[in-house]
């Protein structure tokens, strides 16, 4: 079986339960498909940069897939077609990323955009 990142935008005006509920289901499909869900990551409500179908802001959830890709395409399929999402993107990846990914990890302390660059900035 082939692995894949799965990312979907939700919209805004849904509840957190209902974006696991969503969540839930497409894991289902996945399983259904011969497949599993190895990591689901809820990375909660996040600004966009343009909108999407007239949202400015998506629930964003990650799911590390472990399944053939007749499953995946049922769950892009379904996706689709439901107005609840209103964007998703599959990668396949050679390997699924242990821990936190990126959007979960701090990577030590950030620092605003007024804050002077430490040295070595120019003058």
């Amino acid at each position: 079986m082939a692995l894949y990142e799965h990312v979907f935008l939700a919209r805004q005006d849904l509840t957190a339960q209902q974006v696991e509920e969503l969540t839930a289901q497409y894991t289902g499909v996945i399983e259904q498909g011969g497949g599993k869900v190895t990591k689901t990551e809820y990375w909660g409500v996040k600004s966009l940069n343009y909108r999407i179908r007239k949202n400015r802001k998506a629930h964003f959830t990650l799911l590390n897939v472990d399944a053939p890709s007749a499953a995946v395409k049922e769950v892009e399929r379904q996706q689709n077609l439901s107005e609840d999402v209103i964007r998703n993107m599959t990668i396949r990846v050679d390997e699924l990323e242990e821990g936190p990914s990126a959007m979960m990890r701090r990577d030590g302390p950030r620092r605003s955009r007024d804050e002077a660059p430490a040295e070595g900035g120019a003058a």
